[in-house]
């Protein structure tokens, strides 16, 4: 096989590989998204909000399914809270990014 192909194959090849990778990065992680809505977030957004995929019936807040909000409308409520809706102090960045994420994504805002 020519030097030349090689290296050419080779650099395809890595592309390739670090557009799988980026595609990988960009998928919401749906089952942390959804431990995060209903058992780590203090409070937990099911306690408030409905979301069928969570199986999250809450009433207090906006039905989720219904409003579908997408991911940096989410995230801004999670960082600065929202009428009665408190900020999420306690969640870091990725957490945050995850949960909004997953929020658009198990609503369909995302699609």
């Amino acid at each position: 096989m020519p030097h030349n192909f090689r290296n050419k194959a080779g650099a395809v090849l890595a592309v390739f590989a670090s557009l799988a990778a980026a595609s990988i990065q960009a998928e919401p992680n749906m089952d942390m998204g959804r431990k995060l809505f209903n058992q780590t977030a203090v409070p937990a957004c099911a306690v408030c909000h409905a979301l069928d995929h969570a199986g999250a019936q809450g009433a207090i807040g906006p039905n989720l399914d219904e409003l579908r909000p997408d991911a940096s409308r989410v995230e801004k409520a999670l960082r600065n809270g929202i009428g009665q809706m408190p900020a999420f102090k306690g969640l870091s960045e990725e957490q945050i990014g995850t949960l909004a994420k997953y929020v658009a994504t198990a609503t369909g805002a995302s699609k």
